[in-house]
């Protein structure tokens, strides 16, 4: 996955100055960033769900706006919102999911793994949000991805669940998929990140394997000095 140059501007608010970073395949790439940094705005980039105003992106050496059924099969994505219909149910959800894939994952044994055979019997719009969370992160995973988007995957999950959720990432990494996470969590990245990228006011603040942004100290610290942040 290659972010190269990529400006992309809202009326007057510039979302992303000349972003420039890249993820490997087998890699966790974990990116963070304070609130309105871009993150989300990068992540759609590369989703093929905005397009840059300039620069590049490509993701499996295509460029994911113009991006054809096949490609888009090759790539597992996790929204934010979740992005699931709200009348249905997760197993019926997760099920007709796979039916667009020739290799699909167990759905069934995901979903127990996940906890999710245990609110099966409601629709999406009753679940809490760590549920649907959960439901998310089961659908970009349906179709074995090369690569997968998760942005904040574990928001709103409790300690165990979270930790079901490292676990599979970390199984999807060694399985050879290209994972980015965008999260707020240091704890989190330092769990899972190869690689961090540190991003600010749209641009890169700092990117590197993660001992090396981490240096001798702990991450969070030099998060907070790379983006000017105050630690809370």
């Amino acid at each position: 996955m290659i972010v190269d140059d990529v400006r992309r501007s809202y009326g007057a608010v510039t979302a992303l100055d000349g972003m420039t970073w890249s993820a490997r395949a087998g890699e966790v790439t974990v990116v963070l960033g304070p609130n309105g940094a871009g993150k989300t705005t990068v992540m759609e980039c590369l989703e093929g769900l905005q397009r840059p105003d300039s620069g590049m992106v490509r993701v499996l050496d295509t460029d994911p706006w113009q991006a054809s059924a096949d490609h888009r099969a090759r790539v597992g994505v996790m929204l934010q919102d979740g992005g699931l219909p709200n009348g249905a149910r997760p197993m019926a959800v997760l099920h007709h999911l796979a039916l667009f894939h020739a290799d699909p994952i167990d759905v069934v044994a995901i979903a127990r793994k996940l906890g999710i055979d245990g609110f099966a019997g409601r629709t999406v719009r009753r679940l809490s949000g760590g549920q649907r969370q959960r439901v998310a992160f089961a659908a970009a995973l349906v179709g074995r991805p090369e690569v997968l988007f998760l942005d904040e995957p574990t928001a709103g999950l409790d300690p165990h669940a979270r930790l079901d959720v490292y676990e599979i990432i970390r199984a999807e990494r060694d399985r050879g998929a290209g994972i980015v996470v965008t999260t707020h969590s240091f704890e989190e990245a330092e769990e899972l990140a190869d690689h961090v990228v540190i991003v600010r006011d749209g641009t890169v603040a700092m990117a590197g394997r993660l001992d090396q942004i981490r240096g001798t100290g702990r991450l969070a610290d030099a998060y907070f000095t790379l983006t000017g942040s105050t630690p809370r």
